[in-house]
């Protein structure tokens, strides 16, 4: 998934994403993947920000935990929206999409 997105950012010229991009993407698939289970998919998309979406079954809503200092989980939530511009989620016919949106600079 992360050499996927890379590839797509800098085919699309956006090498300075990589990075945050990344990070996001394995915050939301690793808890997709941990707590909904089932197919995941990614999607990118590119329009005045660049929108980074993880779709997965579960009709749950994600909600930001507030970890204390000796837990080992809990601040996933937390670094999405701190690296990011918004970031929220929608119900699907077949479960959730979360979306993180990030500005893509000066065009």
């Amino acid at each position: 998934m992360r050499e996927a997105a890379t590839r797509t950012l800098e085919e699309w010229g956006l090498d300075g994403l990589v990075f945050t991009t990344e990070l996001v993407l394995s915050e939301l698939v690793t808890n997709a993947i941990r707590y909904a289970g089932g197919p995941v998919m990614v999607r990118l998309i590119r329009s005045s920000v660049l929108t980074c979406e993880v779709s997965d079954p579960s009709a749950t809503q994600p909600r930001m935990r507030r970890a204390r200092l000796t837990d080992e989980g809990g601040r996933g939530l937390y670094l999405v929206a701190q690296l990011t511009e918004r970031w929220g989620s929608r119900y699907t016919r077949s479960g959730k999409t979360i979306w993180a949106e990030q500005p893509m600079g000066p065009a």
